[in-house]
């Protein structure tokens, strides 16, 4: 039975009886009261992902185990309306741009935050540059960050670009370098998880490390500063791109993010070593700390290998300082 939470459905993982099926036949298949031309629609608008990665391809053939995510708008909802946001665009041309999201921006419209997305600051920032995605003007969405991790996203501004990003999202060949804040000190200090990842049978809001079932997961992982071990940064880089992957990685090995709003059990972690006024600093810190530091990628159109880096924002450039002034 899937489940249906705020417009987002999610289907049966693949079987081998489904490998390499149309991906917009197996939606209409799986998922009740969707249509064929219904799921394709859906597609083409950038509402179906699987992991982090959004598929633009109707013809894409689903994968085993794969788990795909449908975000069925309701009906009345509008188009999303330009809107002048600033944006720290770190690169663009005609096919696509990369910009530097702020933590709190959410990247796509959804229920309850259908204004002041990263969609809607780019149909302003782009206005007529856009040629169009699946014959409609507007940004296309190849991958996602979560709403309160900052760093680099790259989008397409037609379909060339948006189905050879696509395509190397899904391929796992994008460079994508990860810096987190955690709690206690990873044993061992530089390592690789390899866990298996899907959703917490307990929590549907909740990705988990799962014995049976899920998909492959691996993070590489490296401790670039100890803060007396109470407290580390850490750099991760993906070899997979599940959903909330660094978040439940680092938390399998005993080392929450801080500020994590939904893995850590209590906003009131104890941490020994830590004085009062540093411990409450670091426990209020009001969101997840995760930069999302580097992207490096193959141009679709030219073949140029492109890569980008982002500094810390100042949030977490204060939470390191009063880290190393500890």
């Amino acid at each position: 039975m899937n489940d249906f939470s705020d417009n987002i459905f999610y289907t049966p993982a693949v079987e081998n009886a489904d490998k390499g099926e149309r991906l917009d036949k197996f939606l209409a298949r799986v998922l009740p009261n969707l249509s064929r031309s219904q799921a394709q629609r859906l597609i083409v608008g950038g509402n179906v992902a699987c992991d982090e990665d959004t598929v633009a391809d109707n013809s894409f053939k689903v994968r085993l185990g794969d788990v795909y995510q449908v975000l069925v708008p309701e009906a009345s909802d509008a188009e999303p309306e330009p809107e002048n946001i600033a944006l720290d665009v770190v690169y663009e041309d005609d096919d696509l741009l990369v910009v530097n999201k702020p933590a709190g921006m959410t990247v796509h419209p959804a229920p309850g935050a259908y204004n002041g997305t990263l969609v809607n600051a780019l149909l302003y920032h782009c206005k007529d540059n856009l040629s169009g995605i699946g014959g409609v003007k507007r940004p296309g969405i190849v991958h996602r960050i979560d709403k309160d991790t900052s760093g680099l996203l790259v989008v397409a501004k037609n379909d060339l670009a948006h189905q050879g990003l696509c395509a190397q999202f899904f391929e796992h060949s994008i460079e994508r370098t990860y810096y987190a804040v955690v709690y206690g000190l990873p044993n061992p200090v530089n390592g690789r998880i390899e866990a298996n990842i899907g959703r917490s049978r307990f929590d549907r809001k909740k990705m988990a490390v799962l014995e049976n079932g899920g998909k492959y997961a691996a993070t590489n992982y490296k401790t670039l500063e100890n803060f007396n071990g109470t407290a580390a940064l850490v750099q991760c880089n993906l070899e997979t791109g599940r959903t909330h992957q660094i978040r439940v990685h680092m938390a399998s090995i005993g080392c929450n993010l801080v500020g994590d709003q939904l893995y850590v059990k209590s906003k009131k972690t104890s941490v020994r070593g830590l004085d009062a006024e540093t411990l409450a600093f670091v426990n209020d810190f009001p969101r997840q700390a995760l930069h999302a530091a580097s992207l490096g990628f193959q141009h679709p159109r030219s073949g140029k290998k492109l890569y980008f880096s982002s500094d810390f924002p100042e949030d977490m450039q204060f939470l390191l300082k009063k880290l190393r002034s500890f």
